[in-house]
Parts: C-alpha cells; sequence; structure tokens
C-alpha cells in the first residue's frame, strides 16, 4: 500500500500528497517510516516562510505571489498554519477557503495544519508536511504561520527566507521589534501601505535597521511597499525573494543554513521520542505514586526526577 501511495506521490498526484500529509498528522510508525522512504527526493524545493500580527494580509499575499508564480510555470505548496481548534483539534481557519482563486489550479497545493499548541505558531508536523511537498516536485513551498507575536519563531526553522508582513496598524516598529519579528526577517513587507501613518512606519523600521551591527558583507534587509489586495507590490516581494536566495547562494549560506536547522530538528526528533520512551507506563505510575510525598514535603521533586531517569536508564 506504502509502495503504490509513494509513487503516486512521486508523481504529483494530489490524493496521494492529501493522504501522504494525513499519514504524518497521525504521528505514529507508518508516519515515520513514510518520512524515510521518500526523503531522497527532498531538497529541491525552495521554502519560504510569511508571518506576522494577525491582520497583516498574509493569506493575500501569498494567493497573489502564488498566482505570479503559477505565471513562471512554477509548481507551489502551501501549508497554511492555523491555530488548533479547541474543539476538533483541526486547523480553524481554513485558508483554502480565502484562497478558492489558486485552490482549483493542478500547480497548486494547498493544506491548512493546526498548531496543536506549537508556541512558535509552526506545527511541527508542518515541517514534515513540507518534505512531503518537496518530494512530490513542488519547485516552492510556503509556510503561512499564525501571527503570535512574541513566539512567532520557529518558522525561521523551518524557510530559506523568511518574509514579515506588518500594516501601519501593527503598532510601532519597536513592538516589532519586542515580537522577535525583526530578528527573524530576511526582509519587511509593509502591506496596506496606501493607508496613513504607512510612511511614518517605514521610517521607524529603517532607522532600527541602520542601527544593527553590520559590515560590506552583511544582507541587508529591504522594507517593501505593497497594496496586496490590489496586487501592487507583488512582483517586488518575488522579487526581494529571489535576491535573497541569490546571495544566500553566493555567500554559501545556504548549505550552512540547511545544516544548522536540521541539527535543530534531528535533535527534536530525539529528544521527542526519548520524552516518549521516558513517559511509559512505569514512569508515569512512578511519578503519581510519589506526587504525595512531594506535596507532603518528604521527598523533593529533584529527587523524584532523578529516580525516574535512573529507572528508564536501567530499563534500557
Amino acid at each position: 500500500m506504502q509502495k503504490e501511495l509513494v509513487e503516486k506521490l512521486f508523481s504529483n498526484n494530489h490524493r496521494a500528497v492529501a493522504r501522504s500529509i494525513s499519514i504524518i498528522e497521525s504521528d505514529n510508525l507508518q508516519s515515520a517510516e513514510l518520512l524515510k522512504t521518500i526523503y531522497t527526493r527532498v531538497g529541491n524545493a525552495y521554502r519560504i516562510g510569511i508571518t506576522g500580527p494577525p491582520g497583516a494580509g498574509k493569506s493575500t499575499i501569498t494567493n497573489q505571489l502564488t498566482k505570479l508564480y503559477r505565471k513562471q510555470n512554477k509548481k507551489v505548496g502551501i501549508i497554511a498554519v492555523d491555530p488548533t481548534s479547541p474543539f476538533t483539534g483541526g486547523a480553524l481557519l481554513g485558508d483554502r477557503v480565502r484562497m478558492s482563486e489558486i485552490g482549483m489550479d493542478d500547480g497548486v497545493f494547498i493544506r491548512s495544519m493546526a498548531t496543536r499548541g506549537s508556541l512558535g505558531g509552526l506545527s511541527k508536523r508542518a515541517i514534515d508536511a513540507a518534505d512531503v511537498l518537496d518530494a512530490a516536485g513542488f519547485d516552492l513551498v510556503i509556510f503561512e504561520t499564525v501571527g503570535v507575536g512574541q513566539s512567532e519563531l520557529d518558522i525561521a526553522e523551518a524557510a530559506d527566507t523568511t518574509v514579515v508582513i506588518l500594516v501601519p496598524e501593527s503598532g510601532d516598529a519597536v513592538q516589532a521589534m519586542k515580537a522577535g519579528l525583526m530578528e527573524i526577517a530576511d526582509f519587511i513587507v509593509m502591506n496596506k501601505s496606501d493607508r496613513p501613518g504607512s510612511q511614518q512606519a517605514i521610517a521607524s523600521l529603517q532607522t532600527i535597521l541602520m542601527m544593527r551591527d553590520h559590515d560590506e558583507k552583511s544582507w541587508m534587509m529591504n522594507i517593501i511597499k505593497s497594496v496586496a489586495s490590489e496586487n501592487t507590490g507583488i512582483e517586488e516581494i518575488a522579487s526581494e525573494i529571489e535576491r535573497h536566495h541569490n546571495y544566500i547562494k553566493g555567500k554559501k549560506l545556504f548549505i550552512k543554513g540547511r545544516e544548522r536547522r536540521m541539527k535543530k530538528r534531528i535533535k527534536d526528533i530525539v529528544e521527542n521520542k526519548i520524552k516518549d520512551e521516558l513517559w511509559s507506563t512505569n514512569s508515569e505510575n512512578y511519578l503519581t505514586s510519589s506526587l504525595e510525598k512531594v506535596v507532603l514535603g518528604n521527598l523533593s521533586p529533584y529527587h523524584i526526577a532523578e529516580e525516574i531517569i535512573d529507572n528508564f536508564k536501567n530499563q534500557n
């Protein structure tokens, strides 16, 4: 069954892509086996992260960018990461509805995924899903992530180029810095730039950018103005993505960046596997039976933690 699925996936069969991502989301042994099987085909797609505060126009920009890339005959996979529904655990916002204009295009695949409590706004499974889209032959994978302010950082662990979308109403540039968005941005888009206050917001951001440490070899990020609803500034955004792509390729930072991100990803996989094994029934039972002693002050939480780790080591 999996062999047939993988063959269809490699031929860009959309049903196979959807089925594969569903397997990834189930997070079971079949998921790990599928990811290991397809990995020989992974690494060709360029990965773009689009993030920013709620209401900044991320979906509109993603939509317009995708239409531009399709005119260039590039296949685009979109992973729209939504807040987790408290009732179903599924994706809540349904970006596929908002992107219905491009959703019927055979060269586009859109998947909404839930954050499942990931504070960084990007589900860990979304990165695995990007591998599926990569293996299926998509030229570009776009992550459009939840704008959750200060914790919106793990997009930088998934994308080759990260685009931060702001609007004049996002607040002043200092707030953008506090949110950590300035730290992960490869460039900034001031969307809805036809609104009052946009020039002042851009000037504030430019002042902050000038104060950052840099030399003649540093990447100098630009601030692109756009009105995505009118398709204004979209070509400039695509050009800036290409400029950043060329820069990291030219400076030999492309592979180094992927190696750095892969190191963190592998560490996360290892830690999650160990955590799952550690909290086996025995460890959970021992923890539960020891809680009263800790609450009464007879034993330290550190004592119980060390006992659990020692028991785990002895089991292995």
